[in-house]
């Protein structure tokens, strides 16, 4: 069987890579704004506070980590009562370092996280606001471990560092979601809360495994274990949609992917996944899509300035 989260991540084509360090001791408060919808925070060593669009303050811990999704402002700071510093008045080093206060009690590293424009409302419609990986969930050593190499290639010099801190931190982010699939941050239905649900997990996996399958309501549900009505009203519930408008959507998904990265025929697509004949596929890609397969094919995977996003600790 497929892994849904694994193939949902390599369809958006989510990459995490680590942009910055910021460094402080003594009482500091700094205020940032991401330039990207989707940034990671690990706080490497000692603790802090987070405060998200002037919502409640959090405390975060050593081992702990935190993908923010499309939030306006955050402040890093040792005490809530403090006026942060904005981004503007604190300057960083070539490296996008940056240190505040006193001393390094407090150690944070910064990333963010691309996407392919072209489906990355996928993933950011499925996140809370703020995912919180804890160091007491049970993948805090793995966290810990991932944290502490980052750090040792970031202060080495050995070739090929800056792949490796980017592998490290894609698995770290991979470690979040993780927890988030199982804790109380998937709140709202989405592609994420649909994988985190144990029983509904078979009926994926089955549509993920053979999208051009003619699947039917009732071999989902046999799959699941549940009568064809419980089936149907616990997968709209929790992925917002029916189960066969949610295979559609994958379906169109897929042939996104293939449109932008192969030359496969659009008769071709239509024959792999299950549709009847080109101009039904067509129909049901122009509806979800908004533009036909040739002409999403034409116009192609944007380039330029807006198809790369990044993000440091500045605005």
């Amino acid at each position: 069987m497929p892994d849904p989260l694994s193939e949902m991540l390599a369809l958006v084509n989510a990459r995490c890579l680590i942009s910055g360090e910021l460094r402080a001791g003594g009482e500091w408060a700094y205020r940032f704004r991401p330039d990207a919808p989707v940034k990671l925070d690990a706080v490497v060593r000692g603790s802090c506070w987070l405060i998200v669009d002037d919502g409640p303050p959090s405390r975060l811990v050593a081992g702990d980590a935190v993908v923010l999704n499309g939030v306006g402002t955050t402040v890093l700071c040792s005490d809530p009562r403090l006026r942060p510093a904005e981004a503007t008045e604190i300057r960083a080093s070539e490296n996008d370092h940056r240190r505040l206060g006193s001393g390094d009690d407090v150690v944070i590293i910064g990333g963010h996280v691309d996407f392919d424009p072209a489906a990355a409302s996928l993933f950011t419609s499925a996140l809370p606001g703020v995912t919180h990986a804890s160091a007491a969930s049970t993948e805090a050593a793995e966290m810990r471990r991932l944290l502490e190499q980052i750090m040792a290639e970031t202060a080495s010099d050995h070739p090929g560092a800056r792949f490796a801190i980017d592998q490290h931190a894609q698995l770290l982010l991979l470690q979040v979601l993780r927890i988030g699939l199982r804790g109380e941050a998937v709140s709202h239905p989405g592609w994420l809360r649909l994988l985190a649900d144990p029983r509904l997990r078979p009926a994926v996996s089955l549509m993920h495994a053979d999208p051009g399958r003619a699947w039917g309501l009732a071999d989902l549900a046999t799959a699941a274990g549940m009568s064809r009505s419980h089936f149907a009203h616990r997968f709209r519930e929790v992925s917002g949609q029916p189960p066969l408008t949610y295979l559609s959507h994958w379906r169109v998904r897929l042939a996104e992917r293939a449109l932008r990265e192969t030359d496969t025929t659009v008769a071709a697509l239509a024959e792999r996944l299950g549709y009847a004949s080109e101009s039904s596929f067509s129909h049901a890609f122009t509806r979800i899509a908004g533009v036909s397969p040739s002409r999403y094919r034409r116009r192609g995977r944007p380039s330029g300035p807006e198809a790369a996003i990044s993000s440091r600790y500045h605005a």
